[in-house]
């Protein structure tokens, strides 16, 4: 679960002399393997270090942001080579290509570097464009200052190998056009910063910058990682270190569909029923609700928003969900995979829905072709690990279904049920297969070791797990054991396990 927001700070480059009219800044592509925002777009930046705080900051109004423009310019020259200080402008290219290797092979620290080349930060250079705290509903949350900064003359921004896998100028415009074509995805913090500096370098522009409450701190209910998808997190009584259920608000010009309403508290029931009524009188037609599968996570508010909206709302599932919640939801119509869920409007948006079982009998996902977006459900999630929980659960059916899902043709993004979006579909589907893969074969291999139930194998096998999920880990044992089983590779003999 997560301990609260850690202080950081980013930068929003703009490359010198750029046109005011249609500025240019440097956008960077984070890397696939970063649990935290991998694959997304985004601006140069990072946590703060407790060094930061050392190196002194001339002509700071606000002393509280010194250790932020101190982190903004050291990880502004970590990850792009841009060494964003006064007298940096006497140094030869080579010269701050070997401070740069020194400060990255920690041979010095940042404030004893900027002092032994007598380098000054200056807070004038570091323009103030917001505060934004990252949602609840992730497990690494921070507190990040923004600063606008202009490009020194003579250096050329680079993206550094390692947290970082491309970066290039590109004006704020056809930055946020890219988002709206659904080629990228980003956080709202970058999104707002394009959005606002495509009209332009204007003299309002930190006005604009801070003109939503949620440049302020005040996180976000409603997160739109993709043009007609938001996310709306609600609280549920789900599995640590999750502590949300990720409702979908899915529309155009015409449509709204939800998807998984999972809250049971009536704060959180109100919220979205505000989140949805927002867009039916903005004029969107109310299509149905839709539910991805049985867990109560995942369907604990849909009374409550179907009571708000009228009874006259469809509820659809898949038959194997509907007859599992047949004493506490009516389901009016059922899903089958490969149908196809249109909504009629613009942008037309086209569901294929994919039964996918192994979570759980009925377990649906939905992918749109056209922009590659996946909703995953519970089978890939951006926070925590799917329990697989016999008999509902079913290990072999489990990876048949990721193997499904890592044979779609066009996939972007993945909207998982719990945590942030995926903006590196392939790369996780690999991950989540692999690590079940090698559960196994440790589950196999401790079974032909000598251990003889589920409780010896997981002392055996699972040591980068607390033991306060130890009893969890059991279940997910047994699931494993099943597949074995059928696998013929291993049986239980009066109550103990042998290997075949």
């Amino acid at each position: 679960m997560s301990t609260g927001p850690r202080d950081a700070a980013a930068v929003i480059l703009l490359r010198h002399n750029t046109a005011p009219q249609n500025p240019e800044l440097f956008l960077v592509r984070r890397s696939e393997r970063l649990a935290f925002l991998g694959g997304y777009h985004a601006f140069a930046g990072g946590q703060l270090e407790d060094d930061d705080s050392e190196a002194p900051i001339e002509n700071c109004s606000r002393p509280s942001d010194a250790p932020a423009i101190s982190g903004a310019a050291r990880e502004l020259f970590e990850e792009l080579g841009v060494l964003v200080a006064r007298g940096a402008e006497y140094l030869t290219k080579g010269q701050i290509a070997s401070l740069w290797d020194d400060l990255e092979s920690k041979r010095v620290s940042w404030p004893v570097l900027l002092r032994h080349y007598g380098l000054r930060l200056d807070a004038n250079d570091f323009a103030y464009a917001g505060r934004w705290l990252t949602p609840p509903f992730s497990a690494r949350r921070f507190d990040t200052l923004f600063f606008l900064v202009h490009c020194p003359p003579k250096q050329e921004p680079r993206a550094i190998r390692g947290e970082l896998e491309t970066g290039s100028w590109v004006t704020a415009e056809e930055a946020y056009s890219s988002w709206q074509r659904s080629e990228i995805v980003a956080v709202l913090p970058t999104l707002h910063a394009l959005k606002t500096l495509a009209a332009g370098l204007t003299s309002d522009l930190t006005d604009r910058l801070l003109s939503i409450p949620e440049a302020h701190g005040e996180p976000t209910r409603s997160i739109e990682f993709r043009p007609n998808y938001i996310c709306f997190p609600v609280k549920t009584p789900t599995r640590p270190p999750a502590i949300h259920t990720n409702c979908y608000l899915i529309y155009n010009s015409r449509e709204l569909l939800v998807l998984d309403p999972g809250s049971p508290e009536p704060a959180e029931q109100h919220a979205l029923a505000n989140a949805v009524d927002e867009l039916l009188a903005d004029g969107h037609s109310m299509r149905e609700i839709v539910l991805t599968h049985l867990h109560p996570d995942h369907v604990g508010g849909v009374n409550a928003l179907r009571e708000h909206l009228g009874d006259g709302v469809i509820v659809a599932a898949h038959a194997a969900t509907a007859e599992a919640l047949r004493a506490v939801i009516r389901v009016d119509r059922f899903i089958e995979d490969n149908e196809m869920i249109e909504l009629s409007g613009e942008p037309h948006i086209s569901l294929r829905a994919l039964h996918t079982p192994g979570h759980a009998r009925g377990h649906l996902c939905f992918h749109e072709e056209r922009t590659g977006t996946l909703i995953s459900g519970d089978n890939i999630l951006g926070l925590g690990s799917v329990l697989i929980d016999p008999p509902e659960g079913d290990m072999r059916q489990y990876l048949d279904s990721l193997a499904r899902l890592r044979s779609l043709k066009n996939l972007s993004v993945i909207f998982g049920g719990h945590g942030p979006a995926i903006a590196s579909p392939y790369y996780k589907i690999d991950e989540y297969i692999s690590h079940r893969l090698e559960r196994e074969r440790n589950i196999l291999a401790a079974v032909r070791q000598g251990a003889t139930d589920p409780k010896e194998i997981v002392s055996r096998v699972y040591s980068d797990v607390s033991p306060n999920l130890y009893a969890l880990a059991e279940r997910s044992v047994h699931a494993h054991i099943q597949k074995l089983e059928n696998d013929g590779l291993v049986k239980a003999d009066k109550g103990a396990l042998i290997p075949l």
